[in-house]
């Protein structure tokens, strides 16, 4: 974690949950303990936590002691210092406990309240240090290297110091970086004004399907029907859906408008020359990354066009549309348990090594894991490591299917990348870029489909690993690369002083869609309705972040295919990268580990995979009997 969002960490990470979740409500059904987290390790309850929160507040007024002094010795530096990450540190733990006390429970007014208790503390806290980075300017460089050099105890923080100094160009005096930090309190307006709008207010429709099902429209129900085996029933639930954010698109093309003046104002008031500079300014990544990425992405749409041809075929389609993308080309009939799950993983990872293996063993067996679904739980998943001196934690929604055993692996891919740079780095370096987060989860997810096609127990079942992998690349290289364009054409049409409306960013976001599905060749037809869908992505609230999902799996195939052929080293330096947490910048590390993401090389081997996938597909359709 750079300098710069170290002054804003908590301020800006956690976001206003929609009103309609601080109901009170009954807590989850009982679930199997076994299956279940044990925040106890946190903290014994919700008072110790508070009370934990309460001392940081008290503790804040020391660090104002230091105002005036960074200049005074290297033992006043990294007696400040100490303080400071020393907070953060704790402030980090309590915002796991919260947030994972929230998400088993929605409906749970007290944790709701507590959340909240604890994202106004991340907000004083920022307070509590915006003028740090400009005083360590006003020092200067070469006195605190001096410091750097004469006192071992400042080790830990010399990355992040020298981040601060880095950052010398675009810094603020002490007063204007105070109200830029408190301007966090207003910045996450137009994402909370997104999140009620697409969340709360939009009246999703029901409609009945073919077999006379009720489907409820809202967006746990679109993702749901979307794949429907019933070609009719995709249309409709595409059409109903799709046409209540069409009713919107004046109101959110407002919101994301705002969205993107605000990081206009931002990357401006630090004097950056656009958005996207600043936005990968922080992470120190060269914009030829996102350029070459875009670039080769184009380079690469045959291949996307060669795998919509070929889902056709395996539906039985002609003349595809966006509502066709979502049903699996092969079906699975095949459960699997948990405990079986747990055995599919550990023996996929084996190529990492029996280290590696063990201590994902410890985890997955260890209460780290909230697995099933319960009432109130939030859907999907993640991992939160960010409890230094803990361990990771994983939250899921199990359901007996192969997605679920693939996102065991991709979870704990984030959990055991934690693991290994909190054991490996001092806290300060410890938490890693966006950057480089999702390549630990791919590499994972590409080693367990090679695991599943070595125990496949027919050609149908290898059809259905092929045919995940093949739509888990389309979805994570291709469409994020497609959204990331988007991006930087509604960012650029601002910074040019231009206006965007809603129907403005349905038509950019639709010429983009017709691109990539290769409209104009016939290949998969986009309708208007459907260029709306810009309006339904959370992520362009976060800017310029989707890029590192396909910059990420790129890299991960690259270090996935080095350890598959048992290159010497490949697994320690892949390894290294992970334990280097972020004690450097995460284009260094990964291109010190052997992958350029400046270059066309990983981009073009990641569409290579996905065109050798494709052939492995089409070698058993050619051999089934006709």
């Amino acid at each position: 974690m750079h300098a710069l969002r170290f002054l804003n960490l908590l301020a800006t990470a956690m976001t206003l949950l929609p009103a309609a979740l601080a109901a009170a409500a009954p807590a989850p059904a009982a679930a199997d303990p076994a299956a279940t987290w044990d925040l106890t390790p946190l903290y014994a309850d919700d008072a110790a936590c508070r009370a934990a929160k309460d001392r940081i507040l008290a503790d804040l007024p020391k660090v104002k002691a230091y105002q005036g002094h960074l200049g005074d010795s290297a033992a006043t530096l990294r007696a400040a210092f100490d303080l400071m990450y020393g907070l953060r540190k704790d402030l980090d733990r309590i915002g796991v406990y919260c947030g994972l006390k929230r998400d088993v429970n929605t409906r749970d007014s007290a944790a709701l309240e507590l959340t909240q208790e604890v994202d106004l503390a991340g907000t004083e806290f920022g307070r509590a240090v915006s003028w740090v980075n400009p005083e360590l300017l006003a020092v200067g460089e070469a006195k605190i290297r001096g410091f750097l050099d004469a006192d071992p105890g400042l080790a830990p923080y010399r990355f992040p110091i020298m981040e601060i100094l880095r950052f010398a160009p675009h810094t603020l005096g002490t007063e204007a970086e105070g109200v830029l930090s408190a301007a966090g309190l207003i910045t996450d307006n137009p994402t909370s004004f997104y999140s009620i709008l697409s969340n709360a207010d939009v009246p999703w429709p029901t409609i009945k399907l073919s077999d006379g099902t009720e489907a409820r429209l809202d967006q746990a129900g679109y993702t749901k029907w979307r794949a429907a085996p019933n070609r009719a029933d995709r249309q409709a639930v595409f059409e109903a859906f799709w046409k209540e954010f069409r009713a919107y698109e004046r109101t959110f093309g407002v919101s994301l408008y705002s969205q993107v003046k605000t990081d206009w104002f931002a990357a401006s008031v630090r004097k950056y020359p656009s958005s996207l500079a600043a936005a990968l300014a922080g992470d120190d990544i060269p914009e030829a990354v996102y350029r070459t990425l875009i670039a080769e992405t184009h380079a690469g749409l045959p291949t996307l066009h060669r795998y919509f041809k070929l889902r056709g075929r395996l539906l039985g389609i002609t003349g595809l549309h966006y509502w066709d993308i979502y049903p699996p080309i092969v079906k699975l009939q095949k459960d699997f348990p948990l405990a079986t799950a747990k055995q599919l993983v550990l023996a996929a990872e084996k190529p990492l090594g029996p280290d590696y293996v063990g201590a994902m063993t410890a985890c997955l067996d260890g209460r780290f894991t909230e697995y099933y679904p319960r009432p109130g739980k939030v859907s999907g998943a993640y991992m939160n490591g960010s409890a230094y001196d803990v361990h990771p934690f994983v939250l899921m929604n199990y359901v007996d299917d192969y997605e679920s055993v693939s996102t065991i692996a991709h979870e704990w891919g984030h959990g055991m990348h934690s693991l290994l740079a909190n054991h490996a780095q001092a806290y300060p370096d410890s938490q890693y870029s966006t950057f480089i987060a999702e390549i630990a989860s791919t590499l994972n997810e590409n080693l367990l489909l090679d695991h599943m096609l070595e125990v496949a127990g027919s050609d149908e079942e290898k059809l259905y690993y092929l045919g995940t992998a093949l739509e888990n690349l389309r979805a994570t290289f291709f469409r994020q690369a497609m959204f990331a364009e988007f991006e930087l054409a509604i960012h650029e049409q601002v910074e040019k002083g231009g206006s965007l409306s809603g129907e403005q960013l349905s038509k950019i976001y639709g010429d983009l869609l017709r691109l990539y599905h290769g409209d104009a060749q016939g290949v998969l037809k986009i309708d208007d309705l459907v260029t709306i869908e810009w309006a339904y992505i959370p992520h362009f609230y976060r800017d310029f972040y989707v890029y590192q999902y396909a910059t990420s799996i790129a890299a991960s195939q690259a270090f996935a295919e080095r350890i598959k052929r048992g290159e010497p080293g490949a697994v320690d330096t892949y390894l290294a990268m992970l334990k280097a947490g972020g004690s450097d910048h995460p284009y260094d590390l990964v291109k010190r580990a052997g992958v350029d993401l400046a270059t066309p090389v990983p981009y073009r081997a990641l569409v290579a995979r996905m065109n050798s996938i494709m052939d492995q597909i089409e070698a058993i359709l050619a051999r089934r009997k006709p």
